[in-house]
């Protein structure tokens, strides 16, 4: 093993790793001391696709005195590379895409990932240090958090909007019908998710409620991503359940966990953050003003074309079947827990209902 490259298991983790690393975006820093504070496993309470730790650390050389004392170190779950693509995804956001974007996202100190083993580490600001607040579907979420929520997908889908980019230096990018992260979502996760299906009974009463089975909604599911792919295509975090957001004093909002990153049509970030942020009463009384909110919003930071409110009304609604099959029937109730798990479910499938998202899915087959 090379010093860049990291272990599985925390307690192997040392100063010379963590400086190879560091070293990618501070060349003259070297970490001298490291204390680990807090780590959590896979399996422990919301922990998903990877394993985490917090560390003190102490540096030395040019440039050590603006680095933080306290960091936040993600690592693989495990030993298995089932979820090497997402972990090599999110380095790549983090070390190539993140110093050019101006929203509201953690600061990395670098990360690295290893092809050969799967492994990886990505060290990342301390948001508690900033009193970052990290929300879940128990809690009540105000329009005002999430408007601030959609100002960084509109600055986050501006920048990119249509770049021809994605064909020259961003050509890495990959999307939600090529690439490993798709193989990985639309075919390694298959039987996963008929596996939650058929061994948790509220999962499987959701589903029939919706008077469809795992098989139909994926077909579903893939017809719209196919779709979609021929719609303007810009930079999307691809993950945006609230879960996967922080607040900060002031109401402002920011996105973690970018394993998903793809390219795409930009209402999969948009329904996905909706759609479990607010509660049933609230996005069925606010959603289409908070969608007018992000178009214009896009208008605002040099959208020329941005979709009108007829069409972007359209695919918010049909791209909710990704929700409701990969985002969270995917998700083992151990992940999050129950009340959080179940919370999402009934979020998604009520608003899949409401938004008649089945037919609009059908139309596509």
């Amino acid at each position: 093993m090379t010093d860049a490259h990291f272990p599985v298991d925390i307690q192997q983790l040392t100063p010379a790793i963590l400086s190879a690393t560091i070293r990618k975006v501070h060349p003259g820093v070297s970490v001298e001391t490291m204390n680990i504070v807090e780590s959590k496993a896979y399996g422990e309470a919301m922990v998903s696709t990877a394993a985490r730790a917090v560390l003190d650390l102490s540096y030395s050389g040019t440039g050590a005195d603006s680095l933080p004392g306290r960091v936040i170190l993600k690592l693989a779950r495990d030993n298995s590379k089932l979820l090497a693509p997402f972990y090599e995804n999110e380095v790549n956001f983090y070390n190539r895409l993140r110093p050019e974007l101006a929203m509201e996202a953690p600061v990395t100190l670098g990360g690295d990932y290893d092809a050969e083993t799967g492994q990886f580490g990505l060290l990342l600001e301390d948001l508690t240090q900033r009193n970052a607040h990290f929300p879940n579907v128990t809690e009540v979420i105000s329009l005002a958090q999430v408007q601030s929520l959609l100002d960084q997908l509109a600055i986050l889908h501006a920048r990119y909007w249509e770049s021809p980019r994605f064909a020259g230096d961003m050509s890495w990018v990959q999307s939600h019908v090529k690439g490993e992260v798709s193989t990985l979502q639309n075919e390694a996760a298959t039987p996963l998710i008929q596996y939650e299906i058929d061994s948790e009974n509220f999962k499987r009463e959701m589903v029939q409620r919706l008077r469809t089975t795992g098989a139909e909604m994926r077909a579903g599911m893939m017809a719209m991503q196919k779709y979609h792919s021929t719609l303007p295509q810009t930079l999307l975090h691809g993950d945006t359940h609230l879960g996967n957001t922080y607040l900060l004093p002031g109401d402002k909002g920011g996105f973690l966990d970018w394993q998903l990153m793809v390219h795409g049509y930009c209402m999969h970030d948009v329904n996905y953050l909706i759609t479990t942020a607010l509660s049933i009463e609230q996005r069925r009384s606010h959603e289409q003003e908070l969608l007018r909110y992000y178009l214009a919003r896009l208008a605002e930071l040099g959208v020329s074309n941005p979709p009108s409110f007829d069409v972007a009304w359209k695919e918010y609604r049909r791209t909710l079947v990704w929700g409701v099959y990969y985002g969270w029937l995917t998700t083992p109730v151990g992940n999050y827990g129950w009340e959080i798990n179940v919370l999402n479910h009934l979020r998604l499938t009520t608003a899949y209902e409401d938004l008649e998202t089945g037919k609009l899915v059908a139309e596509l087959l």
